[in-house]
């Protein structure tokens, strides 16, 4: 039996939402469907791989992911966050058909990805990890801020990518900031897709 996170409310006002704001406008005018993700992942009219996000945190990017008709596992080991993304899933799933459909394509695991991922099947691993502070943290979303407050520094990230590229039958996928630099101790990626204010190194594994 899978170990579960306690149901407690966290204490703070954090609240995830997949229904409303930006992500559901996005996906209510088709916002984001050529965007730098979706190249990155390998997700095609032809190739819908099954998605492992190893650090589920917000669940944006799976919920989008899943949105364009991918199958995402999400996995998060902070028991508050957990909790928020359980919510945020059960009310997008009560909103409407459309979102309860994409909810059926996520499934969410409590627990750390180091240990969830060799007894996952999974083509694709997903790997953003909690990024180095800015030097202006002004710059920084009050969600995100809250965030790194609940999960820490990820400090394990590099461990977490040897263990992910393993296990991922295709490729692993890790977003970063776009100037910074390479984790320590990882082979160069494949090749990288460049977005506004992040990046995505791609390791190719087939």
């Amino acid at each position: 039996m899978k170990e579960r996170a306690t149901d407690t409310s966290p204490p703070h006002d954090l609240r995830l939402d997949f229904v409303g704001g930006p992500l559901g406008h996005r996906l209510r005018f088709g916002g984001g469907r050529d965007q730098a993700l979706r190249r990155a992942v390998g997700f095609s009219n032809g190739n819908r791989p099954n998605i492992v996000d190893a650090t589920a945190g917000l669940g944006r990017d799976a919920f989008l992911l899943a949105s364009f008709g991918a199958h995402l596992t999400l996995v998060e080991r902070s028991p508050e966050v957990y909790v928020l993304l359980q919510d945020a899933l059960e009310r997008a799933s009560a909103s409407g058909p459309a979102l309860a459909e994409i909810c059926r394509r996520m499934t969410l695991l409590y627990g750390d990805a180091k240990d969830l991922l060799p007894n996952l099947a999974v083509d694709v691993v997903l790997v953003d990890p909690m990024h180095p502070p800015r030097k202006n943290s002004a710059l920084v979303k009050k969600e995100m801020r809250i965030l790194r407050q609940l999960v820490g520094g990820d400090t394990d990230a590099v461990e977490l990518m040897f263990v992910a590229l393993a296990c991922a039958r295709q490729r692993v996928v890790l977003k970063w900031p776009l100037h910074a630099e390479f984790l320590p101790g990882l082979r160069k990626p494949s090749h990288q897709i460049m977005g506004r204010t992040t990046r995505y190194d791609v390791f190719m594994t087939g």
